[in-house]
């Protein structure tokens, strides 16, 4: 074992250790469901091919879409809907499908990740507060309004300070390698409400093992269910376009090996499936644990794996440290979180040269925060492909007047029902008293609507030149 991989396990512990606790009490479920995903993440995912430096456990991405399935189907459908979700990845994998997810529009995976960032800081603000949060992202929204009032002041101060220390600690570099910024903003919010005991609500324990929820003959019954299976398709498809962006991402930061798609696919598959033999929350690639373990000078697959043994040998040997955990600081972390899932940079250089792809990236993040995530995300899709075709449906017409030999009229690029009308304005408007050959050999796609449109004017030219040949004798 190298020495670097062993002390970027442990930075990589100390960064998940918090993120797997706040994601599970954001999901709705038990803090040992995200504990378990993590040690998963290590053990299962870190220990398949794929990509040798990125680390997998429950992700914020992941935590509107989970909430919901919770709220709809229950705590106990949740290893089924996991499970599911994991072995729709494995035949993906299989398949060799995991580099088809490279080719979903990159405007879409942001203004995704927008959606599930506005929608987590609007539901995280009110635990913030040790308030209730209202159901529905319109809902969460406008009762923003009225949460001063209802807030609880120790907590807002609490989940205020956490926030305030994940900005400010990573400006020192040297003390943030040691200890990371999520730890640190945990253990001293911990730490102060031990000390002044301060009213708050805090993370309730149960213990590992206890939390285990292996789904029953029934749960696997859930699967036949309409929206089971929508729900199970979300997950999979979702959690495999994070985990593969995440993929990419991490390439750049190392010069090692590159990620084989398809294999990563099948270690996501493999881990989900596991986790949801376990009644736990799904899994991911997550680039913030991910880049913690580059940067943390992480050189093989050793240090994702120790980081999950570090995560059970916690669990198991001191879980009550979890009950010491004030819930508004966890919401911080997820608030923090939130705010850089919305790509406010990525937005400026979109609208400078690709104001089309911004307008791609708005619809979703709304769609998302009005409806949920997986509408959120066909809408995104679907309006992203109505764009590609507007885009590459360029039709021109150029005429070249020939004196008394009349006139050559050609028409160039791709004739599509979009840009029918331009097309049928141009050949509208020209000479009536002319000769004109139309030339198609331009055009590299013509459709049916087009085709048709292009027979009538050249029936109707016909007609008025019999007509007029007609009158004229």
């Amino acid at each position: 074992m190298r020495k670097a991989d062993l002390f970027a396990s442990l930075v990589v512990f100390l960064v998940a250790l918090p993120l797997c606790v706040g994601v599970a009490i954001a999901s709705g479920v038990p803090a040992e469901l995200g504990l378990m995903t993590g040690i998963v993440g290590g053990l299962v995912a870190g220990m398949l091919p794929g990509s040798s430096l990125q680390v997998s456990g429950p992700a914020a991405g992941l935590t509107v879409l989970v909430y919901e399935a919770v709220q709809s189907y229950g705590v106990r459908a949740l290893g089924v809907l996991v499970l599911g979700a994991g072995l729709v990845q494995l035949g993906l994998g299989v398949l060799r499908l995991g580099r088809w997810f490279r080719a979903v529009s990159v405007a879409v995976v942001q203004g995704m990740l927008a959606g599930i960032g506005l929608v987590l800081i609007a539901g995280q603000v009110y635990a913030m507060g040790d308030v209730a949060a209202p159901s529905g992202g319109l809902g969460k929204i406008a009762g923003l309004v009225l949460l001063a009032a209802d807030a609880d002041p120790p907590a807002v101060a609490i989940g205020g300070a956490t926030v305030a220390v994940l900005l400010l600690w990573p400006r020192w570099r040297r003390g943030a390698r040691v200890v990371p910024a999520p730890l640190l903003a945990v253990a001293l919010a911990s730490a102060v409400t031990g000390a002044f005991d301060l009213p708050v609500r805090r993370v309730e324990v149960r213990g590992l093992f206890d939390a285990v929820r292996p789904p029953s003959v029934t749960d696997l019954g859930r699967l036949t269910e309409v929206g089971v299976i929508g729900t199970v398709l979300a997950f999979a498809l979702i959690a495999s376009a994070e985990s593969l962006f995440s993929a990419a991402a991490v390439d750049r930061l190392h010069r090692g090996p590159r990620t084989d798609y398809d294999r990563e696919l099948i270690a996501q598959g493999a881990g989900n499936a596991v986790c949801g033999m376990l009644g736990a929350l799904p899994m991911t690639a997550v680039i913030v644990r991910s880049a913690a373990n580059v940067q943390a000078g992480a050189q093989t697959k050793v240090s994702r794996v120790l980081h999950g043994v570090w995560l059970l040998l916690f669990t198991a040997v001191v879980p009550a440290v979890l009950g010491l955990i004030p819930v508004a600081a966890l919401a911080g972390l997820l608030v923090h979180a939130g705010c850089k899932l919305v790509p406010v940079r990525e937005v400026r250089t979109l609208w400078r040269g690709h104001r089309g792809e911004v307008v791609v990236l708005a619809v979703t993040a709304v769609a998302i925060v009005v409806g949920n995530l997986f509408e959120g995300v066909l809408v995104g899709l679907a309006l992203a492909v109505a764009k590609t075709a507007w885009d590459i449906s360029h039709v021109h017409v150029e005429t070249e007047d020939r004196g008394d030999a009349g006139m050559v009229v050609r028409v160039v690029g791709n004739a599509t029902f979009l840009r029918l009308p331009k097309l049928l304005d141009a050949l509208e408007a020209l000479p009536h008293d002319r000769d004109v050959r139309l030339e198609l050999g331009g055009l590299r796609h013509v459709d049916h609507a087009c085709a048709a449109a292009l027979e009538a004017w050249a029936a109707e030219r016909d007609h008025e030149r019999t007509a007029t040949s007609s009158s004229t004798t």
